[in-house]
């Protein structure tokens, strides 16, 4: 008897489970109001924990923000965040002197590496009507010998990322949109940082979104690597099923890597996020935002953490916004500007 391409199917929380080599992946989907002009909230502050909001009160949270929502500068040290902004805008500050402001589909890769501060600000620029922010964040782990490569981040701006439109028998579409890995012949990957464990050529890492038109039919390919794990997040969608098996509700479903997958549609438009890999299987030793390989790598952390600061911060404020002008940039540390590429020119 063939074994079930599902190997077990557990609900969504916050933080979203994952398998080895990914940490974690959280997934931020917040209406924010129309803006107040000081790109926060044009709504009462009261009975919100500011400073430690999670409340999901009227369908929104101000994190860790006083005035703007997001989180001030906070450390990390020893893994990657990839930040996939699908709807609002992003304000990135950093310990390089470093500063981005990206969304709408644009992806940010960043290596932490031996250290590093930043702030994640969510500008509310619309004072006219609501601003809302959808975004997952995914934590993946760095293997012990690139846990203290320099810190660096790529942008990853979505005119510039693959995307495949699919057609069923009957006309129906799926698009998958690739952050990470080759999901087929005719799309090149992107080139992902070169610490990363997505740059070794045996990881078999994959990050993709899809979405389903309802109704529509599509096979998930099998991956190619020897040992590859891999997950599937039904985030939207009323229900699907898996190689035949019914999803009535978003669920964190851990498939069979190496065997193609049939998604069915329900009569709704779903939403998926796929993570896989082959596992770096090294000991994880984490404290907060510091992972390492032992306990004792996590205390030289912090004692490297009260000493230098990972750098320093170079900005007057600890939550710092960039501006009204919603146009998307990044400027890095060492000087270097970039923007998007118009689509035509991205490819």
């Amino acid at each position: 008897m063939t074994a079930s391409p599902v190997v077990q199917i557990k609900p969504l929380g916050f933080l979203w489970e994952t398998i080895d080599p990914f940490l974690f992946c959280v997934y931020h989907d917040d209406a924010y109001p129309k803006g107040n002009g000081k790109m926060g909230p044009d709504a009462p502050l009261a009975g919100r924990d500011i400073g430690q909001d999670f409340s999901r009160k009227d369908g929104w949270s101000m994190y860790h923000g006083a005035t703007v929502p997001g989180f001030p500068g906070h450390p990390h040290r020893g893994f990657e965040t990839v930040t996939i902004v699908r709807k609002g805008l992003i304000d990135h500050s950093d310990s390089l002197g470093a500063t981005a402001r990206f969304g709408g589909g644009d992806v940010q890769w960043l290596t932490a590496g031996k250290g590093i501060v930043h702030a994640e600000m969510f500008p509310l620029l619309d004072d006219a009507k609501p601003n809302p922010l959808e975004l997952f964040q995914i934590w993946l782990n760095l293997p012990a010998k690139s846990k203290m490569a320099p810190p660096h981040f790529t942008m990853l701006w979505s005119e510039a990322i693959p995307r495949l439109s699919a057609q069923d028998g009957e006309g129906r579409t799926t698009e998958v949109a690739c952050i990470a890995g080759r999901l087929s012949p005719a799309l090149a990957p992107l080139a992902p940082p070169p610490d990363s464990w997505a740059a070794e050529a045996d990881s078999d890492l994959a990050i993709w979104t899809i979405r389903m038109a309802p109704g529509a039919r599509w096979t998930l390919p099998a991956a190619t690597g020897e040992g590859t794990r891999r997950m599937l997040y039904f985030f939207k969608g009323n229900a699907v099923r898996v190689a035949g098996q019914e999803v009535k509700a978003h669920a964190a479903i851990e498939l069979r890597a190496g065997v193609e997958v049939e998604l069915v549609n329900g009569d709704a438009t779903a939403e998926f996020l796929v993570l896989q890999g082959r596992p770096i299987g090294e000991p994880v030793a984490q404290h907060g935002p510091f992972v390492m390989n032992t306990q004792a790598e996590i205390v030289e952390t912090f004692a490297d953490f009260r000493r230098t600061q990972f750098g320093g911060w170079p900005w007057a404020d600890n939550a710092p916004v960039h501006g009204r002008d919603p146009a998307r940039f990044a400027k890095h540390g060492d000087g270097r500007e970039e923007r998007p590429l118009p689509a035509t020119e991205a490819g």
